[in-house]
């Protein structure tokens, strides 16, 4: 089978770039291995993050697109704009909730600190003593499969799909673990941590985390609820640590993150960070101590070292083209990625500066790809 784009992974960012493809009037075919992807076992938060410039232009593309998208998306993908509450436990992070809240009404995005009093009329199930917050009301939440099922199939023209483990990479051919082999005029890696197998030249390291849901509790929660500490914790490059990160689904259930571990490969489940993580978010909601947990899963993000994902063509391998190490934001900034991807492959003019996404800035010693050396 000869496509125009080979997609290697099924998650929302490969779905994302085989649509941006697709509606580009391009042959598409996505590979993927049918394994449980980090799209499945994550939080669907749509958030605004502004840790740095890069990262928040990302955020804030990838939300107009999501918006672009809710208009036609069906019920399952549960779409729902419940804003962010970024909780501040003292004054030192209330300080940094309103430089943050600073950043982003610079940037054209809603947000409201709030009191200790007026954050208990919003989320009164928040323990007291608590310094304040930030409502970021534009934040919003979906079902991450059902996004992707809606992409691939429903969204516009067809697009290809297949069950196929890639092994290698070889110019314009892949070939899959049963010997098949497909071409393409381009082949988009898209898989997360399968990235690093198939381009070993990539900087890329599993992060392990835990997810819990509980019983069905309608009302408890009104935002998506998040300590001001999650960006540091999110940012650690070594160790574990957990972090109050609470999101209400629409069916009542609320899912209670959120966990981060280096250096781990193994998905179990592990009762010792489940507890640590369980207990962390109690002592903000104490409330949850009562509730049934009913289920309890792990998952692993792809990161870089600077936690920005790697967008463009690979500088050592003409055909091939990334769209990886999105850490724990594949589901927020896949939209803009898939757009930027297709702006890039095609010549179009960018839809913002790619400068900061490339895989050259890790390293001066990646293979360069005969093209791409200056004569």
């Amino acid at each position: 089978m000869h496509s125009d784009v080979i997609i290697i992974g099924s998650g929302i960012v490969g779905a994302s770039c085989a649509r941006e493809m697709a509606n580009a009037g391009l042959r598409v075919a996505v590979l993927d291995a049918g394994f449980p992807n980090a799209t499945g076992a994550g939080m669907g938060h749509v958030v605004a993050m502004d840790d740095n410039p890069a990262e928040f232009v990302l955020c804030r593309e990838s939300a107009r697109i999501w918006r672009e998208w809710a208009a036609a998306m069906d019920s399952s993908c549960a779409y729902a704009r419940v804003g962010t509450l970024w909780v501040a436990a003292s004054a030192a992070e209330l300080d940094a909730a309103q430089e943050k809240g600073r950043r982003l009404r610079a940037n054209g995005i809603e947000c409201e600190l709030l009191t200790p009093g007026a954050m208990a009329k919003e989320e009164p199930a928040l323990r007291g003593g608590l310094a304040g917050g930030l409502l970021v009301s534009s934040d919003s939440v979906v079902y991450a499969p059902a996004v992707v099922r809606w992409l691939m199939r429903d969204a516009g023209p067809p697009i290809h799909a297949a069950v196929a483990q890639v092994t290698s990479i070889d110019g314009d051919t892949v070939t899959t673990s049963d010997g098949r082999r497909f071409s393409a005029q381009a082949i988009v890696v898209a898989g997360g941590l399968q990235a690093s197998q198939l381009c070993p030249d990539l900087p890329i390291r599993p992060k392990k985390g835990h997810l819990a849901i509980t019983d069905r509790y309608p009302g408890t929660v009104r935002h998506q609820l998040i300590e001001l500490g999650y960006v540091t914790n999110a940012h650690l490059s070594s160790g574990s640590s957990v972090a109050f990160n609470v999101q209400p689904r629409p069916t009542g259930q609320l899912l209670i993150g959120s966990s981060r571990q280096f250096d781990t490969t193994d998905p179990a489940v592990e009762p010792e960070m489940v507890a640590r993580m369980l207990s962390h978010a109690v002592g903000y909601m104490p409330g949850l101590g009562a509730m049934n947990v009913v289920r309890t899963w792990t998952g692993f993000r792809a990161t870089t070292p600077d936690n920005l994902p790697i967008i463009g063509k690979h500088p050592g391998q003409s055909k091939t083209w990334l769209a990886v190490g999105h850490e724990g934001l594949g589901v927020t900034t896949a939209p803009a990625t898939a757009r930027l991807l297709r702006a890039q492959m095609l010549g179009e003019p960018r839809p913002f500066d790619e400068r900061a996404y490339g895989l050259q800035r890790f390293s001066q010693a990646v293979a360069l790809a005969p093209e791409n050396v200056e004569h």
